[in-house]
């Protein structure tokens, strides 16, 4: 009989120390999907094959089926499993028709499902040698293709494995915490969920689990990891947890044995392998590693070829560029006619380039240039810049009687009219002279005036 724990005689850590049991706080949680390189087969230890091997071969009937449309009966837990990948929403017709027609190929796709399930395949797998997507690896998995039936990848499994729920949890949320699985069972809903959300909820609920039915420092996720418990050991634990919470609570579970019956909650006694029986579990046969190393030459030639094709791709697109008519040469433009301001003498006149040459079968004649005739008008901006650039700030403004300082007064006035909404007002008339001046310049006007008056002779 195994041994009863003692809850005050020894701390989890030595408790691991002392049974040589891997601690679930040790760095292996930190990587709990399998990491292999591509092209890299996994192998039985990897998967833990032994222990997928008992879970999937126990022959108890007991739990009960959740096929849509079947009468209630009891099944494996294979057929369990297998039957709830196949009426998942995300089956397709093709796998559906490649379970049905070969049973072996429904179990070894429901196992590597399994650990898809608990998380120890994540979604950049993929297990077929002619995979394209540059974000997942391939890995060959001898154990688990001894069939032809193709393992597809992972991200697909876990698309059927996320919708493989009960017809009344399709409508609406799916349970998603052990608190409601266990509430739904003790109101008579058996079962309360799908088999594979179950197995969803218990791996992203390990500690809880850990705390409540496992001896420390184990949980649930330790039971697909390499410890030193024996596969059969780990398989009859994980059923009795998926019968406790699947199954009605008040039924006596078929997996207990006495150390579970006189412990009620805790899980069947884990023992624990020595060091010279642990490489005897798990081990590969020498046609699983050889078809392995083939998998990998053939996935090998596959990536060259496919890396050649896409090189000889890229060579055949190379872009060339358009070819460029030649051009006729240019022929030499004019030389550019210089005019300068005549300050006060008020013309323009013109000064021919110094080195303008006289004679030339390619020289272009130029037009003489007439200062006499008319002058576009300016606009106001092109006014203003002209004052600007030609006007002295120092020389007196009265001297600007050009007919475009005219017209450049008129349109301010005008646009200051528009403003005002009214002509500019006129100037006031002077002030009346003082009467005293007024009476002098009369007197002096009248002497004036008498002083040049002619009298008759």
């Amino acid at each position: 009989m195994p041994p009863s724990p003692s809850s005050g005689q020894s701390t989890p850590q030595a408790r691991c120390d002392s049974e040589g049991v891997t601690s679930s706080l040790f760095p292996h949680k930190k990587t709990l999907p399998i990491k292999r390189n591509d092209a890299e087969m996994l192998t039985r230890q990897d998967i833990q094959y032994d222990l997928l091997h008992c879970i999937f071969s126990d022959p108890q009937k007991v739990y009960t089926d959740q096929s849509p449309g079947q009468p209630v009966t009891k099944v494996t837990f294979c057929e369990l499993y297998v039957n709830s990948l196949y009426h998942s929403r995300k089956c397709s017709k093709v796998l559906k028709d490649k379970m049905r027609d070969t049973p072996a190929f429904a179990v070894e796709f429901a196992k590597i499902s399994l650990l898809a399930n608990v998380g120890r395949i994540n979604t950049t797998m993929a297990f077929f040698p002619e995979m394209k997507t540059a974000l997942r690896t391939y890995h060959p998995v001898p154990s688990l293709q001894r069939t032809d039936g193709n393992l597809q990848d992972a991200p697909r499994i876990k698309n059927c494995l996320k919708a493989a729920l009960l017809p009344s949890e399709q409508k609406g949320v799916p349970v998603s915490s052990l608190a409601e699985v266990m509430q739904r069972s003790r109101a008579g809903m058996v079962p309360p969920t799908s088999v594979v959300n179950l197995i969803f909820i218990m791996a992203s609920n390990a500690g809880l689990l850990g705390r409540t039915h496992f001896d420390p420092p184990l949980d649930f996720l330790d039971l697909f990891f390499p410890v030193n418990i024996p596969s059969k050991a780990r398989a009859n634990a994980f059923l009795w947890l998926v019968f406790h919470y699947i199954e009605d609570g008040s039924l006596p579970n078929p997996f207990a044995d006495d150390y579970a019956k006189e412990h009620p909650g805790m899980l069947p006694w884990l023992p624990r392998l020595s060091a010279q029986d642990m490489p005897r579990e798990n081990v590969d046969t020498p046609e699983e590693i050889e078809w392995g190393n083939q998998m990998c030459v053939q996935r090998t030639a596959f990536l060259q070829k496919l890396v050649g094709s896409v090189e000889d791709k890229k060579g055949k697109d190379v872009f060339k560029p358009p070819q460029v008519l030649e051009l006729a040469p240019r022929r030499p433009r004019a030389p550019r006619q210089i005019y300068q301001d005549g300050g006060d003498e008020g013309f323009r006149h013109y000064a021919p380039n110094a080195h303008m040459p006289t004679q030339g079968a390619d020289n272009i004649p130029s037009e003489d240039v007439n200062f006499q005739g008319f002058q576009p008008e300016r606009s106001m901006l092109q006014h203003a810049f002209h004052i600007v650039s030609t006007t002295d700030p120092l020389a007196d403004s009265d001297e600007e009687n050009d007919e475009h300082v005219r017209l450049d007064y008129e349109r301010r006035l005008r646009i200051l009219n528009r403003l005002r909404g009214r002509p500019p007002t006129p100037s006031p008339p002077p002030p009346p002279p003082h009467p005293l001046l007024l009476a002098q310049s009369t007197s002096v006007l009248h002497h004036n005036t008498n002083r040049w008056r002619h009298f008759p002779p």
